[in-house]
């Protein structure tokens, strides 16, 4: 399964000049964990967090200052989107596979990661789109399979079934070139998490 069966194409994003409160504002209402920061032609420049987007802004713990203590040392906070984003985030493109952005996400310790083609941001690939993919109907998983397969020998020729995820083809014909074209077909469905082939069942009298 490749990150374009999954990413999200109509993607909010800011650019290094948008005020920091605004792009914090941005990522509470729409919930958010970052914002992928743009230039003005659309190239992907850095990527925003709410982690960085937080920092030097929360109050100190007022009981702290009741007992004494120091005020607590400082920054102060942003003012503007370039001064906190990580200008060189992960990036994937559209025909990466899924495993893969999965385990940058864990390398890096992301929710989300930006997918660039060409140079230019065409989308974001997030914990939950992956997670969406996974948890699909299998009526629905089946109807896309079926759809698939009728370029591949037509649709009469594969009985498919699907329980969990996991999918049973019966295979009316005896090409394992076929085979095999259905069966990369079919992995590449979102939510499909295992394939196996039968022969079709002889009837008692044939």
């Amino acid at each position: 399964m490749r990150t374009r069966d999954v990413m999200t194409t109509d993607v909010v994003v800011v650019e290094q000049d948008t005020p920091a409160r605004d792009a914090a504002r941005l990522i509470a209402e729409r919930g958010f964990t970052a914002l992928p920061v743009v230039d003005a032609l659309g190239a992907l420049v850095g990527m925003v967090s709410e982690a960085v987007l937080l920092r030097d802004r929360l109050p100190q713990d007022p009981r702290g200052l009741v007992h004494g203590e120091p005020v607590e040392a400082r920054q102060a906070p942003a003012d503007v989107v370039a001064q906190v984003m990580t200008k060189s985030p992960a990036t994937v493109s559209p025909n990466t596979d899924l495993a893969e952005v999965a385990g940058l996400m864990l390398d890096h310790g992301v929710r989300s990661v930006p997918v660039v083609h060409e140079g230019r941001l065409v989308g974001i690939v997030t914990r939950r789109d992956m997670l969406r993919s996974i948890t699909r109907a299998d009526w629905v998983v089946e109807a896309e399979i079926h759809h698939r397969l009728g370029m591949v020998g037509g649709a009469q020729r594969w009985q498919v079934a699907v329980t969990g995820g996991k999918v049973s083809i019966v295979d009316k014909g005896n090409s394992a070139t076929e085979r095999h074209v259905v069966d990369v077909l079919v992995r590449a469905v979102a939510g499909v998490t295992d394939v196996e082939f039968t022969t079709e069942p002889v009837r008692a009298g044939n």
